[in-house]
């Protein structure tokens, strides 16, 4: 049965900028790999609600689950949340579950709980509260959409209370074979060797040292036993390069 697939979206202008470099993106990938759930797409896309709620419709309904990243936050640019509520064509409102989170973390705070920060309690209707441990300010989930901060310790923090309750598939094996020679002296023994083993993935990546070429080859595949067998055969076929 192949594992559940999952697409990322990633909201923000300081992101399209160049201001901002997306390390949401690559922390995802690692612990949905680990879960058996194939991330198979990632966009991102402007603060632009048009252009949010059209990338969310498409990606909920070619995925089996959607994470998204940033725009929840409380100023007037975090347009997030209606985003997906206008996505899913339901109200979206100050939420006395998450108004309650937020009381109660600023009141331990010694801070007031202003008009500004209630943003962060605005939450549409029928969608479950994602539980933030660093700053209190909750996601949520509504479908299979999985709403998620775009700080990177909240954004890991809100995905570490989400996955346990996901459903997952087999984890990826994954090992990396490097060969001190370029794509064009490898590319025919490498391609039999993915022919002979259909189940596996055979990824190339080449790079430059000191004026040398080199490829370090990726092998990925649910059956552990198969990828090591790989990897032996790697060696076999060349010797001494690692």
């Amino acid at each position: 049965m192949p594992n559940p697939t999952a697409a990322m979206l990633v909201i923000g202008d300081e992101i399209l900028s160049g201001r901002t470099r997306d390390t949401n993106t690559h922390y995802l990938a690692g612990e949905l790999t680990k879960a058996g759930i194939d991330l198979k797409e990632v966009r991102v896309v402007a603060d632009d609600a048009a252009g949010i709620v059209a990338a969310i419709n498409a990606l909920r309904n070619q995925h089996e689950m959607v994470f998204t990243s940033g725009g929840i936050g409380p100023t007037h640019d975090d347009i997030t949340a209606d985003c997906i509520a206008a996505a899913f064509n339901v109200s979206i409102s100050i939420r006395d579950d998450a108004r309650a989170i937020l009381a109660a973390r600023y009141s331990d705070m010694g801070t007031e709980l202003t008009a500004t920060r209630l943003r962060m309690a605005r939450i549409p209707d029928t969608a479950s509260l994602i539980e933030n441990t660093i700053s209190g300010a909750p996601g949520f989930t509504i479908g299979n959409v999985h709403v998620l901060a775009g700080v990177p310790s909240v954004f890991q923090a809100m995905v570490a209370s989400v996955l346990p309750t996901l459903k997952g598939g087999v984890p990826l094996f994954s090992q990396t074979y490097r060969v001190n020679r370029g794509e064009g002296d490898i590319a025919e023994p490498l391609e039999a060797l993915a022919n002979a083993y259909p189940d596996l993935s055979f990824g190339s990546y080449p790079f430059q040292r000191n004026g040398a070429y080199g490829t370090n080859i990726v092998v990925r595949g649910s059956d552990g036993i198969h990828v090591e067998k790989a990897m032996t055969q790697l060696a076999a076929q060349f010797p001494g390069d690692p």
